[in-house]
């Protein structure tokens, strides 16, 4: 339930040749498939046009720093923060 049967589809490819017509119908699809074999042509033209050594180049890259970075965390100290109403004076 809720899908087309092949029944359906060919009740309904019916209609379409009926609304359309057969000449018409396939003047589209020569249509279509012209269109898809100028696409295929641009893309082969578009990737013949472009060099073989050029490539994607990545951004030039900084040098790492000179010392490594010290990702150990420090040791807390043993005192308890201040409270606000010591920090407000």
């Amino acid at each position: 339930m809720g899908s087309f049967s092949l029944i359906h589809w060919i009740i309904l490819g019916v209609i379409i040749l009926l609304l359309f017509g057969g000449n018409r119908f396939s003047a589209m699809m020569s249509d279509v498939a012209k269109g898809l074999k100028s696409f295929k042509k641009g893309i082969s033209e578009d990737e013949d046009e472009r060099p073989a050594d050029e490539g994607r180049q990545l951004p030039p890259q900084s040098r790492a720093p000179e010392r490594p970075i010290d990702v150990t965390p420090e040791p807390r100290s043993r005192e308890a923060p201040p409270s606000d109403s010591q920090t407000r004076g």
